[in-house]
């Protein structure tokens, strides 16, 4: 038998699990912090080659000679009851005990539809990064960055290391909401220096404000983007297009716990509790905000889980500060209108069932698409479409349900004889 019981389980390895997880075993409490990747660092500090990032580094020292069990390459798929969850990993299924939990999910990209979108070679601007720093040869491709936020610079930046002809940034936001933005790094001086660094390692790559695509095309895989900037349309040839429109909170496995949510993600007190008494989210989970509030909020997680509300209060100022940073980023590059009408009524929203606009908009809200198109019930549940039904029609995604991600029908089985 492999199941195993901790005091503090930690799910996701990014910024705030690797905290929480640290500060909790700092604490004595025994701990697990289990990831669905082989290496920790989560998507931000996603490994390379085996290799953890510079910056996860010292956090995942600080775990290691912490005590804290490292659980690579397993998933959450079911909470069978309070104080347990499901998991799987390559050997099979698995049951996890705990005291107290701490989310750290994190979160995705958000896609937006437009006609082409679907075309090979269309991808989020993170998930090309991924691909690259998994093996894709991307050297000499030309590849255009657009949506919104400072992931689109990170991204150019990682592509043109790679080699790649990183043809411009088309940032969403206008030039107005960006010079505002950057008066407010001077209250930020570390974040001020990162921008200048990422500046300087982009000169001579195009960054236009104001401009987003409004379609792709291309015969069996993408060729070219268009783009809009106020008044001008233009074609851009390219190989790869990066999208990402900005950051949704994973918040699947908190509701199928049952935690309350808000607008920003799942709900939280200044301990990082959720609205279930032993269990604690951390990071872009409650709401996205950067790295370094992702952190914060994982500390406070961890020591709150372990016991240590006294260490805990210690860094409130901290997450304080973070907290104004995020919300000057969220003014920044908030969405603009323009982007809802980019989809036609023959453009797909759900990939995975072929679900146009045109009869997704027929339908009463979200459970309404789901009954009579199966938007939303192919193997991404909802996680693409969703989100973006959400900026274009308001409707939120309902009804959670395990499997929280697909696994063997062996594993369910398994779960269901324990639970019975």
């Amino acid at each position: 038998m492999r199941d195993r019981s901790f005091d503090v389980v930690v799910i996701g390895a990014g910024p705030a699990g690797l905290a929480a997880a640290s500060r909790a075993a700092e604490s004595r409490a025994k701990t697990a912090l289990v990831d669905e990747n082989p290496q920790p660092g989560g998507q931000i500090w996603r490994a390379s080659a085996g290799r953890v990032p510079v910056a996860a580094q010292p956090w995942v020292v600080t775990a290691a000679q912490s005590g804290v069990e490292w659980i690579p390459s397993a998933r959450v798929f079911a909470a069978p009851e309070a104080g347990m969850l499901d998991l799987e990993d390559g050997e099979g299924e698995f049951r996890v005990a705990y005291r107290s939990l701490i989310v750290a999910t994190g979160a995705r990209e958000r896609l937006l539809p437009f006609p082409g979108w679907t075309l090979p070679n269309v991808l989020g601007a993170g998930g090309l990064q991924a691909l690259v720093k998994s093996g894709l040869p991307v050297a000499g491709k030309k590849v255009v960055v657009a949506g919104t936020g400072p992931l689109l610079l990170a991204v150019a930046k990682y592509l043109c290391e790679a080699r790649a002809d990183v043809r411009l940034i088309a940032e969403q936001a206008p030039r107005r909401a960006l010079v505002r933005f950057t008066g407010a790094l001077c209250f930020h001086p570390e974040k001020a220096i990162e921008a200048v660094q990422f500046a300087w390692s982009l000169f001579g790559v195009r960054y236009l404000s104001n401009s987003w695509p409004v379609a792709a095309a291309g015969d069996g895989k993408l060729e070219s983007v268009t783009l809009r900037r106020g008044g001008r349309l233009w074609n851009e040839p390219c190989d790869y297009l990066a999208c990402g429109f900005g950051l949704v909170p994973n918040t699947e496995l908190a509701a199928l716990l049952g935690c309350r949510r808000n607008a920003s993600g799942v709900e939280v007190d200044d301990f990082q509790r959720t609205s279930l008494e032993s269990v604690y989210a951390a990071g872009e989970v409650t709401g996205v905000g950067g790295v370094d509030l992702a952190a914060v909020e994982g500390e406070i997680a961890g020591f709150a889980a372990s016991g240590r509300p006294d260490r805990a209060r210690r860094v409130f100022h901290a997450r304080a500060a973070n907290r104004k940073f995020a919300a000057a980023l969220e003014r920044a590059f908030a969405l603009r209108d323009e982007l809802k009408t980019l989809a036609r009524p023959e453009t797909l929203i759900c990939r995975c069932e072929d679900v146009p606009l045109a009869r997704i908009r027929a339908c009463a809200g979200w459970r309404d698409a789901k009954l009579h198109t199966r938007c939303g019930m192919g193997p991404c549940q909802g996680r693409v479409c969703g989100p973006a039904l959400e900026y274009l029609l308001g409707w939120k995604v309902e009804s959670v349900r395990p499997p929280l991600v697909p696994v063997r029908v062996a594993s369910l089985a398994a779960g269901s004889e324990e639970s019975a």
